[in-house]
């Protein structure tokens, strides 16, 4: 019998955030934790959220949207993060017998050597690089593992666009009340800040040649696309889950979201309670003169999807058991819709 080869490199050639989240977790589940597994990837534009985020409290949907930034959660724990192409990201998998979050951190602080940048791990999750003005984080990590095999993936600031992470983290205030995790912020630069040459690449390139050398051996490098789903049934699967809205959205732990709004015909103090993106349950509090506007409202929106879509389509069945203020429900509903992208 062929004796398996002890590692497998992977590198993705698409910039599909569901394809290569999804390769993520074909990698955990399916493949052999005998096998010390590093698959490199870049995401285009996206917000990735961690296990048990409220994509509402860390993300600003709306701007995203307009701007084609897409949202995506991740199997792991841990914060919010903006991807693009000059973020690289990288996955490490062994058994949980091997696993040593010291050994892969050094194959990363080592491919960094190569280009003359000295850094180090901090605390669980970050390494850092020293400047003048203190320790600047340039890779993040999360970790995940089951009974018999172990997960460790981190990005690594190249030349990422920083300034944009204010534009799609960090909503507005929306009074919204939740038990998700939220991020947690930090000092951050680009790798290019300290090595100007250094490039996706290149970086990748070092990386394997420090994973081939801690583990002492050496595989042909293994080159996925989108067409590789059509040769991995689960692979498939995962894709389209991690696509799909009741991931995303639909994970979401529960919480309170609290709205104000004074219109022509009256006041509207609105409080929803929402858990796995439904609207569970909600009360309106208003000094309208049309109470059965309210009493429609409120049984139209229950158990509504908490989207824009979910709550237009909540209000024009409202709207058609009552024609005669649909002018007033069109006003509340389209207010309501912009305040929960």
């Amino acid at each position: 019998m062929t004796q398996k080869n002890p590692v497998r490199v992977m590198i993705s050639t698409t910039h599909d955030p569901f394809f290569n989240l999804a390769t993520e977790n074909w990698i955990f589940r399916d493949l052999d934790p005998q096998q010390k597994v590093l698959f490199l990837w870049r995401n285009e534009d996206t917000v990735v959220i961690g296990r048990f985020q409220n994509p509402w409290v860390e993300c600003h949907t709306s701007k995203m949207e307009a701007d084609g930034v897409h949202l995506a959660r991740r199997q792991s724990g841990g914060g919010a993060v903006f991807h693009d192409l000059g973020n690289t990201n990288f996955t490490f998998l062994s058994s949980k017998l091997d696993f040593n979050k010291s050994t892969n951190n050094k194959i990363i602080l080592q491919a960094l050597e190569k280009f003359d940048i000295k850094a180090e791990a901090s605390g669980r999750n970050d390494i850092v690089v020293n400047d003048s003005e203190g320790p600047k984080k340039i890779s993040g990590s999360a970790f995940k593992e089951t009974k018999d095999r172990a997960f460790h993936h981190g990005t690594l600031l190249i030349n990422a666009n920083l300034g944009r992470l204010g534009n799609y983290l960090n909503p507005d205030k929306k009074k919204l009340e939740g038990k998700g995790i939220v991020s947690v912020k930090a000092r951050v630069a680009n790798l290019k800040d300290f090595n100007s040459s250094i490039d996706h690449e290149g970086l990748s390139k070092q990386i394997i040649q420090q994973f081939f050398a801690a583990h002492s051996a050496q595989a042909p490098i293994e080159i996925l696309d989108v067409d590789y789903l059509k040769k991995q049934p689960n692979l498939n699967r995962y894709y389209e889950e991690l696509k799909d809205w009741n991931w995303r959205f639909g994970e979401t732990p529960h919480f309170s979201h609290h709205l104000e709004e004074r219109f022509s015909w009256g006041g509207m103090d609105v409080h929803i309670d929402c858990d796995k993106g439904i609207i569970r349950d909600l009360k309106i509090y208003s000094d309208t003169l049309h109470p059965e506007l309210v009493e429609a409202v409120i049984a139209s929106l229950r158990n509504s999807v908490y989207s824009p879509e979910g709550i237009q389509t909540a209000i024009h069945k409202a709207s058609q058991e009552l024609p005669m203020v649909c002018d007033y429900l069109s006003e509340f509903g389209n207010w309501l819709a912009s305040r929960v992208h």
